[in-house]
């Protein structure tokens, strides 16, 4: 039995924030990046679920807290793989929906505090997202599964107003 805490699982998902600047005079908002309407899903494959964990945005997941992370993967060779789906969300005329989605992939040793990731793919899987990029056809299949129909379940109508692109990602791996 395991000391660990469980990971703090929510089911928040972040959603076209105001922006926090907005009408504030002296500031032009150029050059800003807004990772407001941006929330990271953490698949674990190993329990078969998923969930919205926002301590990732700042490496602080339950995934990754206490862990240190290696650029080697072979420095990690028992550790649980884990991915963190990025997903942004946008509004269309027929309202929220996912407009982009980029998994990046993590590798955890609980045992040994130690864990795989190269966080300049994170970055750039977040930037594609935030462009409206799909990026997920490097996940195994189990990991894609659980990511679909986290995605369906949690917002049906998010869903069905997603992208063809985007639901094609997932044929074969979450119920259409």
């Amino acid at each position: 039995m395991s000391n660990e805490k469980e990971p703090k699982k929510t089911q928040q998902f972040t959603i076209m924030k105001d922006d926090p600047i907005d009408g504030h005079p002296g500031y032009s908002g150029g050059g800003a990046i807004s990772l407001e309407n941006m929330s990271p899903i953490i698949v674990d494959p190993n329990e078969g679920e998923a969930f919205v964990d926002m301590g990732a945005m700042h490496a602080r997941s339950a995934v990754e807290k206490r862990i240190k992370f290696l650029s080697d993967r072979n420095e990690v060779p028992n550790g649980k793989l884990y991915w963190i789906a990025w997903t942004t969300v946008e509004r269309n005329e027929n309202g929220a929906h996912y407009y982009g989605l980029a998994a990046s992939e993590l590798v955890v040793d609980r045992e040994i505090r130690r864990g795989y990731k190269l966080l300049p793919e994170h970055v750039n899987h977040m930037d594609k997202s935030l462009k409206g990029r799909i990026v997920i056809d490097h996940m195994d299949d189990k990991s894609k599964q659980i990511l679909g129909s986290f995605l369906r379940e949690f917002n049906p109508e998010m869903w069905e107003n997603s992208s063809d692109e985007l639901k094609n990602a997932f044929v074969g791996n979450v119920d259409q």
